[in-house]
């Protein structure tokens, strides 16, 4: 079962870690993300449904899951990037891999200071309504709207896929032709169609990809997003393999009955599915 928690010293090779990063000082918007990991976790255990994933996998059996719990990211306070690193890193040298739940869209730099030096050659595929390219933002060069400028800038990724996107602006595109991003947008994005990539491959997963109608607990909800099942369809036959993964920009405060954090716990499911079956 997923109630244990566990730390990363606990951590054999091909396990995934579970880890909660509630960090949401760099929003640019509203804050609350902070918030998300204990509301994914309780849709997770709600008894409205099981830890069965769509390929028949129960994760409530899998001894290969572990779940190591939230980073007390409050006590770090400067220090939360480098805690939020050194505790990826810590779980990557066990040959681990690490599933983290945000946070806003700001925790990914620091876990991919983790996961790059790791995987020469990483390719990471952004689920995202937007690019997160901005120099800076508001003053601020570590704005969750600034993520992935940090990620290329420090040579983290060798390759950033962004899918989804719809509200590119003209600055944005300059950084994209800059740092050589490819992306699919959103109008783009046929039915079924998955980008051409190759491993190691990390996930990252903005809940704002999909349309406002299937995850309205979002601070950036924007209109012509994907659907539940073309995000999950993405996840199951994405190339791979799949090496890591986060699910960020959960609000509970916007949320609608609890339907942001189901949609959460689901794709929880198939992104630990999907990389215990990639080890």
């Amino acid at each position: 079962m997923l109630d244990a928690i566990l730390t990363t010293a606990a951590l054999k090779p091909g396990m995934v870690g579970l880890l909660g990063l509630p960090l949401d000082e760099h929003s640019s918007f509203r804050r609350g993300a902070a918030a998300a990991p204990p509301r994914i976790r309780a849709a997770l255990a709600c008894e409205s449904t099981n830890l069965s994933t769509e390929d028949g996998r129960d994760l409530g059996a899998e001894p290969r899951l572990a779940d190591l719990g939230d980073l007390d990211l409050d006590a770090a306070g400067a220090a939360a990037p480098a805690t939020i690193t050194a505790a990826v890193a810590d779980a990557l040298a066990r040959r681990a891999r690490v599933l983290s739940l945000g946070g806003d869209h700001s925790v990914t730099f620091p876990v991919l200071r983790a996961y790059g030096p790791r995987y020469p050659g990483l390719t990471v595929v952004q689920l995202d309504a937007h690019p997160d390219l901005y120099d800076s933002y508001g003053g601020n060069r570590l704005s969750h709207a600034c993520t992935f400028a940090r990620v290329l800038e420090e040579g983290l990724a060798a390759r950033l896929v962004q899918v989804g996107l719809r509200t590119r602006t003209p600055h944005q595109r300059d950084q994209a032709e800059r740092f050589g991003v490819e992306a699919l947008d959103m109008r783009d994005w046929p039915r079924g169609a998955l980008p051409t990539v190759s491993g190691p491959v990390y996930l990252s997963v903005d809940l704002d990809v999909l349309d406002p109608a299937y995850a309205p607990g979002v601070a950036h909800p924007e209109p012509g997003g994907c659907s539940t099942r073309e995000l999950l369809a993405l996840i199951r036959n994405l190339p791979g393999p799949l090496v890591g993964a986060d699910i960020v920009e959960y609000l509970p405060d916007l949320d609608t009955a609890a339907a942001t954090a189901r949609v959460a716990a689901k794709l929880l499911k198939e992104l630990a599915a999907r990389l215990l079956a990639d080890d």
